[in-house]
């Protein structure tokens, strides 16, 4: 299965509702982190896309879609964008359509992703969060060249749990290196 990226629009805001709040609130809190609340609704999600317009936006949004099918696959974000210190942060990576999970398609998002922040944004560095229980997560991105930086104990909570979280961080000549052409 071949992805590319679009950008992010209100039309896609079913989708993402349906395939966050159908996992539950546990779930909602491992791919958004404190960003929103559950059960997820299109007034949280229109301030969301509305931080990624403009010319000075922080986050840039995008759906993963099934070149050959044109369906919609997945979510990704580039967000905290620092333009004077040319970083940002891989976050709310989801792969929503089952049939394409456990393909690669997960890697391919994040790929993509890494191409935009590194070869046209001309970032210096990307860094992310993942829960440390996010097994299938933490394999996906020490497989595209992330290294661990951090860990932060009990730094997330839902449903009346606390998890750790790893901080990862890849720099523009690392992902250059492993990705030349």
């Amino acid at each position: 299965m071949a992805i590319s990226l679009r950008p992010f629009t209100r039309a896609d805001f079913t989708r993402l509702i349906e395939w966050v709040d159908g996992a539950g609130p546990e779930f909602l809190v491992q791919w958004a982190g404190t960003k929103f609340a559950f059960p997820l609704d299109e007034a949280q999600l229109e301030g969301y896309l509305e931080e990624a317009e403009g010319p000075e936006a922080t986050r840039f949004i995008f759906a993963a879609v099934d070149d050959d099918s044109g369906d919609v696959v997945g979510h990704v974000e580039l967000s905290r964008l620092d333009r004077r210190n040319m970083s940002a942060s891989v976050s709310r990576l989801l792969v929503g359509d089952k049939a394409a999970r456990g393909r690669g398609t997960g890697a391919q998002i994040v790929s993509l992703l890494l191409d935009k922040a590194f070869r046209e944004l001309d970032l210096h560095r990307v860094d992310l969060y993942v829960i440390d229980i996010n097994l299938a997560a933490i394999r996906l991105y020490e497989g595209l060249g992330f290294k661990t930086e951090g860990h932060f104990v009990e730094a997330r909570r839902a449903g009346g749990k606390y998890w750790n979280v790893y901080y990862m961080a890849m720099l523009k000549e690392q992902w250059l290196g492993r990705n030349a052409g």
